[in-house]
């Protein structure tokens, strides 16, 4: 009997030391639970803070490169060329012919700029080159030209892209202008003036440009290929000699040992 209650002795102690050893891990278990998840709450806050300092510093930064210039709010200045136009031009104008009528005193209705990619037949990229200086030259997006009909020699289909076209008017005419005859026209190579022979006889005068480096927003490093482009100057004037005098008047270099046109030398009579 005795060693029979030792033996039950023995096996309470073992089931109440097992009771204890399962407590003990179960605390333990406990604890590494709970460290692991301070470790995460920590991790989370630390990067919630992380975070929100990038996003401070990235949202600083772009409200710094979208904030108002110094000129927001104040109107735009009036072009210089504009106000040259309407002070001086329309009054020399006016005493040369004689107009009664303020109305037919002659000035500058648009310009058209027109440019010509033979090549974007085969290679597309070429157009998108062109469309994105000519629109850095006139500051206003150009319009992509199509095909009117089908070419078999040029390999040329109806409807294909093969050139781009810019109309200004108004305020951005006359800055072109502007710029145009003050910059870009003294930049052609062996300049000798421009000729007096390109009048349509309806008044209107149209010129061509052999490289677009002429024009300071051009980069010469960026250009893929040189090209040239058309320019026409449409005035309101319905004969040749009012236009020619009304663009001399505004500053464009006409040649003076060239001989006009008999047409014009007509008109003009």
């Amino acid at each position: 009997m005795a060693t029979k209650d030792t033996k039950g002795g023995k096996g309470g102690a073992g089931a109440k030391g097992g009771a204890k050893g399962g407590a003990k891990g179960g605390a333990g278990a406990k604890g590494g639970a709970g460290a692991k998840g301070g470790g995460a709450k920590g991790g989370a806050k630390g990067g919630a803070k992380a975070g929100a300092k990038s996003g401070g510093a990235k949202g600083g930064r772009e409200k710094r490169a979208r904030g108002p210039h110094a000129g927001a709010g104040t109107p735009a200045p009036a072009p210089r060329m504009k106000d040259f136009y309407a002070t001086t031009v329309r009054e020399r104008l006016q005493q040369q012919f004689g107009f009664g009528n303020p109305h037919e005193i002659p000035t500058l209705e648009k310009i058209v700029l027109n440019v010509g990619v033979g090549e974007a037949v085969k290679q597309p990229r070429l157009l998108d080159a062109a469309i994105e200086e000519l629109g850095l030259i006139t500051g206003q997006q150009p319009v992509r030209r199509k095909a009117k009909k089908s070419i078999a020699n040029f390999g040329l289909r109806e409807g294909q892209e093969i050139g781009a076209s810019v109309t200004l008017r108004g305020a951005r005419m006359w800055e072109f202008l502007d710029r145009f005859i003050s910059v870009s026209v003294p930049r052609i190579r062996d300049f000798r003036g421009l000729s007096t022979r390109s009048f349509d006889g309806r008044g209107n005068y149209s010129l061509g440009i052999k490289e677009q480096m002429i024009f300071p927003e051009i980069n010469y490093d960026e250009i893929e290929q040189i090209h040239g482009m058309d320019i026409t100057f449409v005035t309101t004037a319905t004969r040749d000699d009012v236009a020619f005098a009304l663009l001399k008047e505004l500053g464009m270099p006409f040649r003076t040992d060239e001989k006009r046109s008999p047409k014009a030398a007509a008109t003009a009579a």
